[in-house]
This record gives C-alpha cells, sequence and structure tokens, in this order.
C-alpha cells in the first residue's frame, strides 16, 4: 500500500512537471508578455536560464524534485510573489466554500437517498428521482451563471464577486456576516450540482441493502423501522460514498474552478485560472502539486474509514 502511494506520488509529480511544458507556444513569451517591457535576445536567453529551461529535460525534473524536497513551489513573475503564499492565502477560501459544501451535499444525498430507497416506487420517490436526474444534467457552469444573472444582477440580493466588502473595515459579527453573506451563492450553486450524484449513490447502494437478510432479521425482531433504517441498512449502504469522497477532492481544482470564476471568489480555482491564462508555469506546477498532496491525503484518510464503516474490508489487507 505504501508502495502503492509514493509510485503514484511520483508519477503525478513528473505529470505536474511534464504537462505544463506541453502546453502550445513560448513560456517566456506567455509569460511576460504583459509587462511594460522590450524582450531583447540577451534577456529572452537570461529568463531561459533563469527558469531553467535551457537544460535538458531530465535535467529541469531532478532540479523541480530537488525544489520541492526544500519546500520550494517556485515563484510567479506574473503575480510578483512567492507561489507557496499566492497558494496559502487563496487555499482557506477554497477550503471554506467546498469543504462546507462537501458537508451539506452529503447531508442532503445521504437523507434523501435513504428516504427515497426506502419509499420506492411511490410519489415521494418518483418525484424527487425525476428532480435530481433534471438537476444532476445541468452543468455548474449554468447554474453558476443563472444564480448571478437572477439573485445579483437582477434582484441585487448578494454580492456579485469577492469574498468580503473591500475596505469595509468590518471586524467580528460583521466580518463574519460579510463573508458569509459572500459565500451563499457560491455555495448554493456548488452544493446543488453535488447532490445528484450523491443522492443517486445511496438511492441505489439502499435499493441493494435493503434487500439483505440481515434487514429482513431485524425487520423480523421487532426493530423500529428508524433505527433498521439509519443504523443497519444505511451505515453499511455508506461504504460506496466513502470512495466517492476520495475522488471527489480533486473537485477542488475542477468543479470549483468554473464556480470560482463566475463568483470572482478567490480560492484555488481562480488562482488555477489566472496560471493558466498567464502560462504561469511555477504557479501551475505549485497548484497541481498541493492538489496531489490533497488528493492523497484524502485518500488515505478513506482507507482508514473502510475499516471503520465496516470491518470485513480489513481482511482485504
Amino acid at each position: 500500500m505504501v508502495v502503492a502511494y509514493l509510485l503514484t506520488i511520483f508519477i503525478l509529480l513528473f505529470l505536474n512537471f511534464l504537462l505544463p511544458r506541453l502546453l502550445p507556444g513560448d513560456a517566456i513569451i506567455a509569460m511576460y508578455s504583459g509587462h511594460e517591457m522590450v524582450m531583447t535576445e540577451e534577456m529572452y536567453a537570461e529568463l531561459i536560464r533563469m527558469h531553467g529551461l535551457d537544460l535538458p529535460l531530465h535535467e529541469q525534473f531532478f532540479m523541480y524534485l530537488s525544489e520541492l524536497a526544500h519546500g520550494d513551489l517556485g515563484y510567479s513573475y506574473i503575480c510578483h510573489a512567492s507561489t507557496a503564499d499566492l497558494i496559502m492565502g487563496a487555499l482557506p477560501w477554497t477550503l471554506l466554500l467546498v469543504g462546507t459544501s462537501f458537508i451539506l451535499s452529503a447531508v442532503a444525498g445521504i437523507v434523501l437517498g435513504v428516504e427515497s430507497s426506502w419509499r420506492r416506487g411511490g410519489r415521494f420517490d418518483r418525484s424527487l428521482l425525476t428532480f435530481m436526474l433534471l438537476l444532476d444534467g445541468i452543468p455548474s457552469l449554468a447554474l453558476g451563471i443563472t444564480a448571478l444573472t437572477v439573485f445579483c444582477l437582477h434582484f441585487g440580493w448578494f454580492p456579485s464577486a469577492g469574498a468580503m466588502t473591500p475596505y469595509s473595515g468590518a471586524e467580528g459579527i460583521g466580518h463574519i456576516r460579510d463573508v458569509l453573506w459572500h459565500l451563499v451563492l457560491p455555495l448554493a450553486t456548488l452544493t446543488l450540482s453535488m447532490i445528484p450524484g450523491d443522492y443517486l449513490l445511496i438511492r441505489n447502494s439502499m435499493m441493494l441493502t435493503i434487500r439483505e437478510p440481515y434487514v429482513l432479521t431485524a425487520r423480523a425482531k421487532g426493530i423500529r423501522e428508524r433505527r433498521i433504517k439509519y443504523l443497519h441498512a444505511a451505515r453499511n449502504a455508506i461504504l460506496p460514498f466513502a470512495t466517492r469522497i476520495g475522488i471527489r477532492i480533486a473537485y477542488i481544482i475542477t468543479g470549483a474552478l468554473f464556480i470560482e470564476t463566475i463568483f470572482a471568489y478567490p480560492g484555488l480555482g481562480l488562482l488555477t485560472y489566472h496560471a493558466i491564462s498567464n502560462r504561469d508555469l511555477p504557479l501551475m506546477q505549485g497548484i497541481l502539486t498541493v492538489s496531489v498532496i490533497l488528493v492523497l491525503l484524502i485518500n488515505i484518510v478513506v482507507d482508514m474509514m473502510y475499516k471503520k464503516i465496516d470491518p470485513r474490508v480489513g481482511y482485504a489487507y
């Protein structure tokens, strides 16, 4: 298991190093095209040397690994700041948005999925299943644009950009309310886009679980339906959902990128968008490196959770 994770880290770091270099165009010209300066041949050659792009690819990779080993994620020449500082400034906002959305969508998806499967074939199940399938077919990008147009531009109920009001001077409770007010629309959009997947997974898993003999045995013993539903059936049906948590952590970059860009929310998604737009190689690599570490750490935690949720999984090791 440890060897598998180490091999995964090495492969992902290699892809993280290689993919930005495969983008079309000249990285140096793209990074410095917005600067008010005339790019001479001498300056171009010096920048190539400074970024190590004149070295063979394998030497560039070993230099990249050496810098990572020393905790150096590089320097963003577009933002004129350390890549690590930029990421650490954006990461808390993304964790607030995505972490809260994970919790809300997981709770809603599990409860609705359990209740829907328990009443399978009834009006509640059919109506909820139809609604979730329709909602699942709407891209998060479309949900975000609609929410922005209706609730920000038309009604003016919520702020249209940012994570807090600039220069508001709010402190304490006022500051918290301001942050939450800016969080409402991005959070609602991201949560709505994630609930259908959670609901469908739990519903399908529960449909199989409630047919198991131990559920029939629990009913025959006269145990209350609510206890059977959540402590017997749902506990065993939730194991595939734990797998989904490990996979979905990558959504911090992919799915949240669109939401954060639409609402100009200053998280990793928006930072990734700016890095890609400006061909900022150090910043792109730094973001992907942090994302790889987060994904692997979450998957390790999920692997440990398996044994707690279902002790039978431990025999596979």
